[in-house]
């Protein structure tokens, strides 16, 4: 019992540094402009179970047929009662439109870790590392440069103003989740939130035939700090199978440290070739401006109904003082944000033999959100519908282990949904594996 109880321990500890290591070192996990706005796009704290029943979390504090890891409403810790691994990889396809110009990308990671277990049988904590925070974009307008020689002469060139931006931030968390009575839930999470973001702007003369230089201005930002989310939950029961659950959720408005620096170079680009990067020199170099960011105060309310190990459906309602994100006490020009999810999961039979169909999940949801973006005048919105599967995958020989994979789809678009603005569809595809084992158990006989 106890080798392989610790070879289950250091399996986990390899698995989390490596995953850790992954997610720290990298680069780009999205491309949309939308993302060079605030602190980037921001995926949530969901795992795919979650995710493909819109997202609701708040009230969701167990599904049927196995025990979750609800990072988004630290409350629902409370309702492990087995040792619970999660580990998950995403994948993002992206078709970017303005007019008759198209252009499709896809990027994919390791999307989270996650780990619960009970501590009493009224409590359990949780910890584990997910994106924060992804930015990743590059586009380009054309332009022209004027000046003036001293004899009056004017003379003109055509070049390019061409963005980019790579990163994100990262969290790792720990929480703890209590259950007061038979039906009140409370939890809190500590987040520690860092990571780098890199943005560029350069300029390119298209002109030339052969090579021309180049200039670049990269900032990069690295963020680091302590962030604190919290939450709560409320059952009332109809009967003994039937509950309704009343949630809420908050993060508070922390202050992370920043620090940037600037670096200013210069390139070859071939105007026939169209490659760069190739740097001649550094023009200057500039760090250690540090500074504060400032995040916004947000919330989220909840409602589910659900029988035990049949079906669950719940619709979550969020807002985000995102006005109020500040960099270096310097307010970032962002608008409040809403969204509303609705979702839920079919369970045909839990128990039954002869059908493996039968005991699959089956899930749902849409999804509605009024981003922090406005561009031209206009709300930047976001709306999906998702679907997915949580397929078994058998249990241990003692019966106490019990394996899933949950399969999660979203189908959406961001813009403004105006004619002539830039459109951004996609499909996230979501592939997670859970593990719901008893540890720590007493035997009588060893």
């Amino acid at each position: 019992m106890h080798l392989n109880m610790y070879k289950k321990i250091n399996y986990i500890t390899a698995v989390l540094v490596l995953l850790a290591s992954i997610s720290v070192n990298a680069q780009v996990t999205t491309q949309s402009p939308y993302s060079k706005y605030g602190i980037g796009t921001i995926p949530g704290s969901l795992l795919p179970q979650l995710r493909s029943m819109g997202g609701i979390s708040t009230a969701v504090g167990r599904i049927p047929g196995s025990n979750i890891i609800n990072m988004a409403n630290p409350s629902s810790y409370a309702n492990i009662g087995l040792t619970t691994i999660d580990v998950g990889i995403s994948s993002e396809f992206t078709t970017l439109s303005k007019g008759d110009v198209k252009d499709k990308s896809f990027n994919a990671t390791l999307s989270h870790i996650a780990f619960a277990f009970p501590v009493t049988t009224h409590s359990a904590l949780s910890f584990g590392i997910l994106p924060f925070s992804d930015l990743g974009y590059r586009f380009s307008e054309a332009g022209t440069i004027s000046s003036t020689s001293g004899t009056g002469n004017t003379a003109s060139a055509n070049v390019n103003n061409v963005y980019s931006g790579e990163g994100g931030l990262t969290k790792a968390y720990i929480g703890y989740g209590y259950r007061i009575g038979d039906n009140f839930r409370i939890g809190a999470n500590i987040e520690y939130i860092f990571g780098n973001q890199i943005e560029n702007r350069a300029v390119e003369f298209t002109d030339s035939a052969s090579n021309a230089l180049g200039a670049q201005l990269q900032t990069k930002n690295s963020v680091g700090g302590i962030n604190f989310s919290y939450g709560l939950q409320y059952d009332i029961h109809l009967n003994s199978k039937t509950y309704i659950t009343l949630g809420y959720s908050g993060s508070s408005a922390s202050s992370l440290n920043s620090t940037k620096t600037f670096l200013a170079t210069s390139y070859y680009y071939s105007g026939t070739t169209g490659e760069n990067n190739v740097t001649v020199q550094t023009i200057d170099s500039v760090g250690s401006a540090k500074s504060t960011m400032k995040l916004p105060l947000m919330h989220n309310f909840g409602i589910s109904i659900q029988k035990s190990n049949q079906w669950l459906i719940g619709a979550d309602f969020r807002t985000g003082k995102w006005s109020a994100l500040q960099v270096n006490g310097v307010n970032q020009g962002l608008q409040n944000s809403y969204g509303a999810s609705l979702g839920g999961q079919l369970t045909p039979d839990i128990t039954s033999i002869n059908s493996y169909w039968n005991r699959v999940d089956y899930r749902f949801g849409l999804s509605y959100d009024k981003t922090y973006i406005r561009v031209n005048d206009h709300d930047v919105k976001e709306m999906a519908i998702t679907a997915g599967l949580g397929l078994p995958l058998g249990r241990s020989q003692s019966g106490l282990a019990f394996y899933k994979m949950n399969l999660a789809a979203e189908v959406g678009k961001i813009g403004t949904f105006t004619d002539g603005d830039l459109k951004q569809n996609y499909v996230n595809v979501h592939l997670g594996f859970t593990i719901n084992d008893r540890w720590f158990r007493r035997f009588k006989f060893d």
